[in-house]
């Protein structure tokens, strides 16, 4: 299971300089991080995950893989955008294939830098992006509204769905964010989300692409997005795409330690994916022998018949049992077999609850 985020911002706000720091951040160690940039607009990224050099340390592997994360760049969107200005239709379509929408924002002053909306004002930047998101929603909600007026006519499901869907469209012509509609839990709206994939039902991050400075220490644009990310129920990722650009090629200890002196504790990158992940409900399991060291991507709560069929389906269909041993168990006893014989090894069945960071190995029979 990858994940999928979507770039989003104005025109000049550090959207693909971002991307392009983002996206070869471990360039670097090309042989355990590989790079691939499948389209343009499009890079397939490892996720930075510590623990997997600790169990490779102790398995020496002939290979790592690692999770995936899937980072689309979309042109810099501008008013108009819903209707087709700046090829608008065609990145919003791009977007609706996305689990997340990051909306790089600019968070600093460089007269150097012209910005689109001739100010630096990171709600107002805020506003025209998502006022475009809107209206995209409310187009093809519009055109759905249409066919459920016809279909309620014989159908009392279609019309329960009709007055729905145009007390929703009055929410969002509002102004409003459909995640933050206070009706997503019903079946009519999960309905709509099949049917419509709206694009302001997404999880949202803000990421403040700030200078230097306000990495340190949160500047006047970074506390007004944060208040804002904050009254919308959205994180807020505080980068800065210069710095990024500087971890290109350092290893693991080089950026931390430049990090360190720059008063940050994570990349850019490692923040995108742990919040995104959060943010969807994900997590990692590992597996862990001398062919490869390797960490797969499921969703939290997620069972052990579940959890293999991250494999191969076949893993689900012909579960068995799985050999468990809890990651810091693993690294304590040095390894599988120091685990078996301090007695942490555990038999578990199809009901148990995969725990992240669990070393798996699955039983089954097709």
């Amino acid at each position: 299971m990858g994940l999928s985020i979507g770039l989003v911002g104005l025109p000049n706000v550090g959207k693909s300089t971002t991307f392009n720091a983002l996206t070869k951040a471990q360039n670097a160690e090309a042989a355990n991080y590989p790079f691939c940039t499948i389209e343009p607009n499009k890079a397939v990224v490892p996720v930075p995950d510590k623990r997997l050099a600790q169990l490779a340390k102790i398995v020496n592997p002939e290979k790592i893989q690692y999770s995936t994360l899937d980072f689309v760049d979309i042109a810099g969107l501008v008013k108009g955008a819903s209707q087709g200005e700046g090829l608008g239709n065609k990145f919003l379509s791009t977007i609706r294939e996305t689990e997340v929408i990051l909306q790089i924002v600019r968070c600093f002053d460089d007269e150097n830098i012209v910005h689109n909306e001739g100010s630096i004002d990171p709600i107002r930047d805020v506003e025209i992006i998502e006022g475009e998101l809107i209206l995209a929603d409310m187009e093809v909600l519009s055109n759905r509204i249409d066919r459920l007026k016809k279909q309620a006519k014989a159908d009392k499901n279609a019309k329960a769905v009709l007055e729905f869907a145009e007390e929703l469209l009055e929410f969002l012509a509002d102004g409003n964010l459909a995640r933050n509609y206070d009706k997503t839990d019903t079946d009519e709206y999960r309905q709509l989300v099949n049917e419509v994939r709206f694009l302001t039902d997404k999880e949202i991050m803000y990421g403040a692409n700030t200078d230097e400075e306000g990495l340190e220490e949160d500047n006047e644009y970074v506390k007004l997005l944060k208040a804002h990310a904050e009254a919308n129920n959205c994180e807020l990722i505080k980068l800065c795409a210069k710095v990024e650009e500087e971890l290109i090629g350092l290893d693991d200890e080089e950026a931390q330690e430049f990090l360190t002196e720059m008063g940050v504790k994570e990349s850019g990158l490692e923040q995108i994916i742990h919040k995104g992940f959060a943010k969807l409900g994900l997590m990692s399991y590992f597996t862990a022998g001398v062919q490869e060291v390797r960490a797969w991507t499921i969703k939290q709560n997620s069972t052990a018949p579940r959890a293999a069929a991250a494999i191969h389906n076949d893993f689900e269909k012909g579960f068995i049992r799985a050999e468990v041993i809890a990651f810091n168990d693993f690294i304590e006893n040095n390894g599988e077999a120091g685990a078996k014989d301090a007695g942490k090894m555990r038999l578990e069945g199809k009901e148990y609850i995969v725990q992240d960071g669990d070393v798996m190995h699955f039983r089954f029979n097709v």
